[in-house]
């Protein structure tokens, strides 16, 4: 059953490609949504797809050897029809 969450990253996730890292990861495993910067330090990114495989993407992250997040609030929200996964500006 395929789910959707919208995540707030904090910790050390700008400037140390946590973006490009994420739009790779979550394309290889088939997840659809995006990811950007926020003008507070944070990364904000949704994220859809099968529940394990959205948890393979956070562990990925979480294991990049320059990023390190501190903090994440995560909520479920509604599916939405899209293709791809995509860093937004």
């Amino acid at each position: 059953m395929r789910i959707r969450k919208h995540i707030q990253f904090y910790g050390k996730v700008q400037g140390v490609g946590f973006r490009y890292h994420a739009t790779y990861k979550a394309k290889f495993l088939g997840l659809t949504g995006w990811v950007r910067n926020c003008t507070d330090g944070t990364v904000e990114m949704e994220v859809q797809g099968e529940p394990e495989l959205i948890d393979d993407l956070l562990l990925y992250l979480h294991r990049q050897r320059f990023v390190r997040i501190s903090r994440m609030d995560e909520v479920k929200i509604a599916l939405e029809e899209e293709r791809d996964f995509k860093e937004v500006w």
